[in-house]
């Protein structure tokens, strides 16, 4: 992978993270309070330094062949839950991310909350929102410098493009005072999704023992395959879809948007609940038979380099059949 690639790879990945996260922080400075909502961002941030401080030279010290399977597992838990949210949306079993509309019910909630100063906080609600909000995103966007990063020795290089595109979009959204709805998120989002995934199953494969075809050039093939799949899968979904009856809407995804605000609740048992369910769909993602299937065919793909065996084909092979077992299950349920 050279540095071209990386910083590619985790530019448009943060690019990501920092709208939604900017959205958030608009909405919890525009209807509430600019000064408490920007001393909740800055906090975050300062939290995030500290976790990347502490985290970093640990995961960065794992032996590369743990590393790679350790990075390879994650990545691939978190692209395809990517990719699989991006075909849903493409194939109309999913609702539209519109960062617009998200924006416009985050102001909305943030405007029936009632106004409370705490600690020298002005106003509690929109420190929280915006604390939560980019923590939670900045999170994302840690794990993917730091997995990047190590795997490819060059942490630094990673950082920058992370910091690149977080400070694009904070100045667009600053310059513009509203969400960032022209940016094409949802491709941006099956994008990053394919590249994750492709990634993953390099370097799981590689540290679970398999000697890729090409060696790196391989990566080109695995996303040549992962988009192939896409594609096949978001045609027969549209024709299930249209079976069924339902007229495609442009309608909201409220995934993010619902989580940040059950966390900026001023419930301590909500908050905390959402917190877990954050760390339990990060780690370990939305489609538990999925992470299974991924993990077996890693311990297979290791087993099998122990026995003499080169099986590179195993992963990409778990991940097609998790990826059409958990799309057709949504399909059959509707």
């Amino acid at each position: 992978m050279t540095g071209f690639a990386l910083f590619i790879a985790v530019f448009l990945a943060c690019a990501v993270e920092a709208v939604e996260a900017t959205t958030i922080v608009l909405a919890a400075g525009t209807a509430r309070n600019w000064k408490s909502a920007l001393l909740g961002t800055a906090s975050a941030l300062g939290l995030l330094a500290l976790i990347i401080a502490l985290f970093g030279p640990s995961i960065s010290g794992l032996p590369i062949n743990s590393l790679r399977v350790f990075v390879g597992t994650l990545l691939l838990v978190f692209g395809l839950q990517w990719i699989r949210k991006a075909i849903l949306r493409s194939s109309g079993f999913k609702a539209l991310h519109d960062e617009d509309q998200i924006f416009q019910d985050e102001m909305a909630q943030a405007g029936k909350a009632e106004n409370n100063s705490k600690f020298g906080v002005s106003d509690w609600y929109a420190f929280t929102l915006s604390f939560k909000g980019v923590l939670l995103e900045g999170l994302e966007v840690a794990f993917i410098v730091l997995t990047f990063g190590s795997i490819q020795k060059d942490v630094g290089l990673a950082s920058i493009a992370a910091l690149t595109a977080v400070v694009i979009v904070v100045i667009a959204g600053a310059a513009l005072r509203k969400p960032l709805a022209r940016v094409p998120e949802n491709t941006m989002k099956f994008i990053v999704g394919i590249m994750l995934t492709s990634f993953g199953i390099f370097w799981g494969a590689e540290g679970a023992g398999a000697l890729w075809p090409g060696k790196d050039l391989s990566i080109l093939g695995i996303i040549a395959f992962l988009l192939i799949l896409s594609y096949m899968l978001i045609f027969w979904l549209k024709k299930v879809h249209a079976g069924i009856g339902q007229p495609h809407k442009l309608e909201v995804d409220f995934d993010e948007a619902d989580e940040v605000a059950v966390l900026a609740d001023r419930g301590a048992l909500k908050a905390l609940k959402a917190f877990g369910y954050f760390w339990y769909d990060f780690l370990i993602g939305d489609d538990l038979i999925g992470t299974a299937l991924v993990v077996i065919a890693l311990e297979a793909t290791n087993l099998a380099f122990h026995s003499g065996k080169n099986c590179w084909w195993i992963l990409p092979l778990a991940v097609a059949v998790a990826l059409i077992r958990n799309l057709r299950k949504i399909s059959i349920s509707q």
